[in-house]
């Protein structure tokens, strides 16, 4: 097998899940998560590639998205997973980010090690803003979600998503996915807000 190519990504992130906030599987004042609020997590995670990489592939201004869930009965917890690339991406670039957040490319993206079905990967057209305090994504009229404000909470929280060294705004947020076999909507729920970085 050829070695995969070197590659960086950082940029912006926001994610909102079913769980009542602050979401459970958190790490809260250096405190470790536990099980999610209704014992299946429902979730839309959305990355902004800032800057960006993977080996002669610029991927600068990128935008992916991941809808999906897991159950906390089910051994492992695996997730099932649709990835959606922003259609503006060309193909070596969508080929490129498919590799990094499905974990084909290596590297420190932890969070790939417990995707256990990649249901689908779309291009789509994503309209994203990630500015604090009034985040929302839509993708084509699949999924949209909402930052509705700050959650109710004083101190120190972290993601294992973006990684613990990454910590963020714990928000209050609203989000509807209907696309194929996934479809779900919650109001008022678990959103979170921070930055990534991530290389291989």
């Amino acid at each position: 097998m050829p070695t995969p190519p070197s590659w960086t990504v950082s940029g912006s992130y926001f994610e909102t899940c079913n769980c009542v906030a602050v979401c459970p599987c958190r790490r809260q004042n250096g405190k470790p998560g536990g099980r999610s609020t209704f014992g299946v997590c429902q979730f839309l995670l959305t990355w902004r590639v800032l800057d960006g990489v993977f080996g002669e592939t610029g991927l600068t201004d990128r935008i992916v998205a991941m809808a999906g869930f897991y159950s906390d009965e089910e051994a492992g917890e695996p997730w099932r997973v649709i990835l959606y690339i922003d259609d503006g991406a060309t193909r070596p670039q969508h080929d490129a980010l498919t590799s990094i957040f499905l974990g084909r490319a290596g590297g420190d993206v932890f969070f790939t090690a417990s995707i256990a079905e990649v249901v689908a990967v779309r291009s789509a057209q994503i309209s994203l803003d990630h500015a604090r305090g009034r985040e929302r994504v839509r993708i084509e009229d699949l999924a949209v979600a909402t930052a509705l404000g700050a959650a109710d909470f004083k101190g120190l929280v972290s993601c294992g998503i973006p990684g613990h060294h990454h910590p963020g705004d714990e928000l209050i947020a609203s989000a509807a996915l209907n696309d194929g076999p996934m479809k779900w909507s919650y109001e008022g729920r678990c959103g979170f807000a921070t930055e990534f970085a991530h290389s291989g």
